[in-house]
């Protein structure tokens, strides 16, 4: 009998949580697992006592929805989603036979997943009246009750959005990192003091989950009433999507520096084992006591560490852009910014701004143009100036930090010395270049008399 509403396929923790998530809101779930005996253990133990009904097999699970059937595919990437494709279809092949094809990000962790996430949808458009309710029903809610999910736009905008929103968490991450490791190294200062720091910066622009956290992360004690964190390995893990938001960001030309050099600091903190040889064997500058204001210093990284944030939100918006040009979508970036603010990793007061800017020019083509964006990185210059500086000659590796200020000092740069590189591939490759007097003519110099006057092919690799 169709009782269901909706059907999820996938029993890991995000998935259960979610099922739990839709039952709360009085939506009737059907379960179900490659693995069935899953479906038997959730429904046994963490859906006991719901209306949560499962499955034993795709047939039944279709037997028991309400039409339209809507179903959630969430299986880990790989393989698995591959399986499942194959036996349920995909986007156009699927809107053939009168299915409706929906790819959704899905952020917040465990936590999100079953209390409330950002979730971005995206695909065939006509699917979305159909799980609107469902879905604006399980979302994290800011403000007034605004729902953190809203239609993304066609084919995989929504996976795309998600994957820019977990590069930026990469670089959210690495920049906090950069900062905690100005307070421990040049300010000398303990875990407790800088766990207050981050719990006053959490009161600022800052205002976030990742500062909240790393606060409480700073001052953790084991069982022993020894701080945690010192003794975890400095080696990071990855998942993926950081790496994929910088491919994407070389395929479509955009300088989402920020990201990574996020990704790569990751992987350098991997070579370990590497890394303490190095130190046996490689010098930096003396370390000296810091005889500055100490306060004012502080400060300084906060600045140092806003003002740089703002270059990773620019630069992941260019991207997404971007990718609405190659594939002629039309995304709300206010919109997008919303979805952020809640129920997501890198939930924060600031998405608010991002918001606010592009409600006051949707045709915004970089948040460094919006006037409260430009007076925020103004006001910080010095002390990001300050920060970046004091931390080189510390010998302190800032790849985050460094790279923001050097995208910063770039794009506000009416003239680069890229006129040389043009003049240098001309040169050894007869690639051609532009006169400023003459945009859109394409000249050869012979520069050394003997090159001759052909030159290449243009072409865009």
């Amino acid at each position: 009998m169709a009782q269901a509403d909706i059907a999820l396929i996938g029993l890991a923790v995000m998935g259960q949580n979610l099922i739990l998530n839709m039952n709360d809101h009085g939506f009737v779930v059907c379960a179900f697992n490659r693995t069935v005996s899953k479906v038997d253990d959730f429904l046994a133990n963490e859906a006991k006592g719901t209306k949560v009904v499962g499955a034993h097999s795709l047939e039944e699970m279709v037997s028991k929805l309400k039409k339209p059937r809507r179903i959630i595919l969430l299986v880990k990437a790989g393989q698995a989603v591959d399986d499942f494709i194959d036996k349920l279809r995909r986007c156009r092949d699927l809107k053939a036979k009168g299915i409706l094809f929906v790819g959704s990000g899905v952020s917040g962790g465990e936590e999100g997943a079953r209390y409330g996430p950002s979730l971005m949808p995206g695909g065939d458009k006509e699917a979305w009246p159909h799980i609107k309710t469902i879905f604006q029903g399980i979302a994290a809610k800011v403000g007034t009750g605004e729902p953190c999910c809203d239609w993304v736009g066609d084919e995989g905008a929504g996976h795309f959005v998600k994957m820019v929103h977990n590069g930026i968490e990469y670089g959210d991450m690495q920049l906090i990192c950069e900062a905690y490791h100005l307070m421990k190294d040049v300010l000398g200062m303990g875990h407790d003091e800088m766990a207050k720091a981050f719990e006053e910066w959490n009161k600022t622009e800052l205002d976030s989950f990742l500062i909240e956290i790393t606060a409480n992360i700073l001052k953790f004690q084991d069982s022993d009433g020894k701080h945690l964190l010192p003794q975890i390995r400095d080696s990071a893990g990855q998942k993926g999507t950081g790496k994929w938001t910088a491919i994407s960001a070389l395929e479509y030309g955009v300088p989402v520096t920020l990201i990574g050099e996020a990704v790569f600091a990751r992987c350098l903190s991997s070579l370990k084992d590497e890394r303490i040889q190095a130190s046996k064997k490689l010098k930096g500058p003396q370390k000296i006591q810091f005889e500055g204001d100490k306060k004012a210093f502080l400060e300084d990284i906060r600045k140092a560490l806003y003002a740089s944030k703002i270059i990773s939100y620019a630069q992941g918006f260019m991207l997404l852009r971007q990718a609405a040009t190659e594939f002629g979508w039309t995304l709300n970036y206010g919109g997008i910014a919303l979805m952020w603010r809640g129920g997501c990793i890198i939930r924060s007061v600031f998405l608010g701004k991002i918001k606010d800017a592009f409600g006051r020019n949707p045709q915004l083509q970089n948040l460094l143009l919006d006037d409260f964006f430009k007076s925020a990185v103004e006001n910080c210059q010095g002390s990001w100036r300050r920060a970046v500086s004091t931390g080189v000659q510390a010998g302190i590796p800032m790849p985050c930090f460094t790279t923001a200020l050097s995208f910063y000092d770039g794009y506000r740069h009416e003239m680069l010395p890229a006129n040389l590189i043009q003049a240098q591939r001309d040169y050894f490759g007869a690639h051609t270049y532009e006169l400023l007097a003459k945009p859109g003519q394409f000249i050869h110099t012979n520069w050394t008399g003997h090159g001759g006057s052909v030159s290449s092919s243009s072409y865009n690799a």
